[in-house]
């Protein structure tokens, strides 16, 4: 009895702070009427915002009786229903049961490959009396329908969802976010944990930073002193860690499944010092340095004259290549500070074949278009209003002669960057971050001389200097990493502050039902 009660208490609490005024602010911004943040219309509340929504007409009730229909889908298409079914149930309890067949009311699944209208990504989701009903292209775009329309569920998992269409697609084709578990280890599930968090919001890319000074995190077998001994603790010290290979597939497959591509990253030639103290011989002087744990950059660098290093690198990213089924290997080449200019030019040009060699695309920091990037070579930005016009300068020119980028702004999208002065985590070396500031820049026009078409998408890093628990982990990402989910996805014309604020500020009770613990902007109209 007690258990019932406590789970009809969270339902009140939930459905009290879907409904309750909202302590806002003014249009400006600035404090002023109280605003309704939870008064928002449900199409207005969808997050990323759609390329269109139109409200209008009785919606579908779901209740105990509702199916989710496959139609003639194929085994990835029952297998994004039964996923969608596990993430409506929540605290209704809700059977859900999926069926095959399109023929009767519910929740429609439509893969309809000749839709040209929509794109490769995009869905149209339309709400009616008889069904709600999600048709896309491609398996991607059914699951991201399915995403939006747990954004329309009621917060108590059963009720009406209301009638409406909404016809959407992403912005950029590159929606990602970076989780760096070299400085301090992370564990799989709690990776996984991120994913869920992120695929909800239509982010497609998980970058992760599997290796620094601090630690070398993934097994490979040809050198296997680099997680036995390199994967020994982290910044500040404790145990460390490191996957297995089998570990790294887990989570690949978990990605996959949710349409998550993971982007794997071995910085070289600099922030090695894990690898040079696993291994002397790939030390210029033959002597292997001690293990790191601080958080100093810029000192370490494999022996580029050395052929053992080429040896190393071709091993480590040919094992790599063989457990990621993406396009994408990332090899780092930022702060290389201890390796001569021309050494960083000689090195990075076999590196980046030995990526070609193994028939995936290369990304680097934007540090390569100091070198010669390889033909189809993605520079990920990461520089910041400080940034010397003559750096800017590269990456332009970089871009015009068809480079794609990434932007990770470090004073826009860096997740590691502190809200304000108050904040006891992260770092401030590209400013304070606050949520706003996280939002209001554009993709398309930020980097002056490289046009929208230039750009790949946005990526939000999150560095683990200074972050070592999940909560901390959380509290660092949410929300800014939804200003960069909208900023990828959204079209231009949708992005505005004072909307996104209120919007964001309708999705807090989201984020508490599912245990995500955020910081509570003060520029954000929460409950």
């Amino acid at each position: 009895m007690r258990r019932v009660l406590r789970t009809l208490g969270v339902l009140l609490i939930l459905t009290a702070a879907v409904s309750c005024t909202e302590a806002g602010r003014a249009d400006d911004g600035k404090p002023g009427d109280l605003l309704r943040a939870a008064d928002l219309p449900p199409y207005e509340r969808i997050l990323p915002a759609p390329a269109a929504a139109r409200p209008g007409g009785r919606g579908y009730f779901l209740a105990a009786g509702t199916v989710i229909r496959t139609g003639a889908g194929t085994e990835e298409v029952r297998q994004i229903g039964e996923r969608l079914a596990e993430q409506l149930r929540g605290p209704s309890g809700l059977p859900l049961p999926v069926v095959d067949g399109g023929a009767g009311d519910g929740i429609l699944l439509r893969l309809d490959e000749s839709a040209a209208e929509l794109k490769e990504e995009g869905y149209r989701l339309e709400s009616t009396a008889s069904a709600v009903t999600l048709t896309a292209r491609t398996p991607a775009g059914l699951f991201y329908a399915g995403q939006t329309l747990r954004q329309l569920v009621p917060a108590t998992g059963a009720g009406e969802i209301p009638g409406g269409t909404v016809e959407d697609s992403p912005r950029f084709r590159y929606r990602g976010a970076m989780i760096d578990i070299a400085r301090h280890y992370f564990t799989v599930p709690q990776v996984k944990r991120y994913v869920d968090q992120l695929a909800q919001y239509k982010i497609n890319k998980l970058h992760v930073h599997l290796t620094d000074d601090q630690g070398w995190r993934l097994d490979i077998d040809s050198w296997p002193r680099l997680a036995e001994y390199g994967g020994v603790g982290g910044v500040g010290g404790g145990p460390g860690g490191h996957w297995s290979k089998d570990d790294y597939r887990e989570l690949v497959r978990y990605a996959a499944e949710r349409y998550v591509e993971v982007v794997p990253e071995i910085d070289m030639p600099g922030h090695t010092n894990a690898a040079l103290a696993s291994y002397a011989e790939l030390n210029c002087n033959g002597k292997a340095p001690q293990r790191y744990t601080g958080t100093k950059v810029g000192f370490s660098s494999l022996c580029v004259s050395k052929e053992i290093t080429y040896e190393f690198v071709e091993d480590v990213l040919r094992e790599l290549a063989d457990l990621t089924p993406g396009r994408y290997l990332h090899i780092g080449g930022d702060e290389a500070h201890a390796t001569p200019a021309a050494d960083y030019a000689a090195f990075m040009e076999r590196a980046q074949q030995a990526v070609a060699d193994q028939g995936k695309t290369v990304v680097a920091w934007h540090q390569l278009a100091a070198a010669t990037p390889a033909p189809g070579a993605v520079l990920q930005w990461w520089g910041h209003d400080g940034t010397p016009a003559a750096e800017r300068g590269r990456v332009a020119a970089a871009a015009k002669a068809g480079h794609p980028l990434i932007l990770s702004p470090a004073d826009r999208a860096y997740l590691d960057m502190k809200y304000d002065k108050d904040t006891a985590l992260g770092l401030a070396w590209a400013g304070y971050v606050p949520v706003k500031r996280s939002y209001t820049w554009d993709p398309g026009t930020h980097l002056a001389g490289v046009p929208e078409s230039a750009v790949l998408g946005v990526e939000a890093p999150l560095w683990t200097e200074t972050i070592a628990t999940r909560a901390e982990l959380e509290l660092m990402a949410f929300p800014r990493v939804l200003s960069l989910a909208e900023l990828g996805w959204s079209p231009a014309s949708a992005l505005d502050w004072t909307g996104y604020s209120r919007r964001l500020a309708a999705h807090g009770p989201r984020l508490d039902a599912q245990d995500i613990g955020y910081f509570r902007a003060p520029d954000v109209p929460w409950s």
